[in-house]
């Protein structure tokens, strides 16, 4: 992720009794994109609650809820680390602004599944890996690795996946993370410091992106008014 230069050997042991369920709950949801399906339709997530289980430390149990079509689903389901690696960093921010925050950064990897409500119109169930960047702060506390915000392309909680609906065989991908779409089609995301969408898919549910960039169209139209959408309320 981010060209992240990884150290092969694997310090889950030396980090496993540490909690990481905050790294899935930092980011604003509107800065959190998803896509479903070979079309690229949008899925909004909202991970709700993140817990460590007392029981297993490897086994964080999660709550939230999915939005595709303004149907909305909630969900639950866990997410189960596989491993834990440190990362060699060369660059910490702007002129090193960050330099000397942290101990040590790396990666987690993990398996995540999720359970849609099966009485809940259009319900099935996520499935796939989770990457997420974080550092271990002077405090001995894990923290979201946003240290390369400002970095081209940047993005984090890589969720890589597929969707399987409870009634038939109907199985799609999908992907969402924070500030970038991961492992979406080549022409779909054309932004460069950003996350932006090219026009080929507004009509999926990307329009507000379109907006926000302030992409030149006729078709986009400005609603001045507009409130944040608190959809999983």
């Amino acid at each position: 992720m981010n060209n992240e230069k990884i150290i092969s050997a694997d310090r889950t042991q030396q980090f496993i009794s540490y909690n990481f369920s905050d790294l899935w709950l930092k980011t604003n949801n509107e800065l959190v994109y998803g896509i479903i399906g070979d079309e690229h339709q949008r899925i909004l997530i909202k991970i709700l609650t993140a817990l460590k289980n007392p029981n297993n430390p490897k086994e964080y149990l999660i709550t939230g809820k999915s939005s595709v079509k303004e149907n909305v689903c909630t969900f639950k389901g866990k997410i189960t680390i596989g491993n834990i690696k440190e990362s060699k960093r060369n660059n910490f921010g702007i002129n090193d602004e960050f330099k000397g925050e942290s101990k040590t950064q790396g990666i987690l990897t993990a398996k995540y599944e999720f359970f849609e409500d099966k009485n809940e119109k259009h319900a099935g169930t996520f499935y796939g890996v989770v990457k997420t960047k974080w550092y271990l702060d002077n405090s001995n506390i894990i923290v979201y690795d946003d240290i390369d915000i400002t970095s081209d392309g940047y993005f984090n909680n890589a969720f890589v996946g597929l969707w399987k609906i409870y009634e038939g065989k109907v199985i799609k991908k999908c992907n969402w993370a924070d500030y970038r779409v991961p492992s979406s089609n080549c022409d779909f995301d054309i932004g460069a410091e950003h996350f932006n969408v090219s026009k080929k898919y507004w009509r999926n549910g990307w329009l507000d992106v379109a907006l926000k960039n302030k992409m030149q169209d006729p078709v986009i139209i400005e609603n001045k008014g507009a409130a944040i959408n608190f959809w999983w309320l």
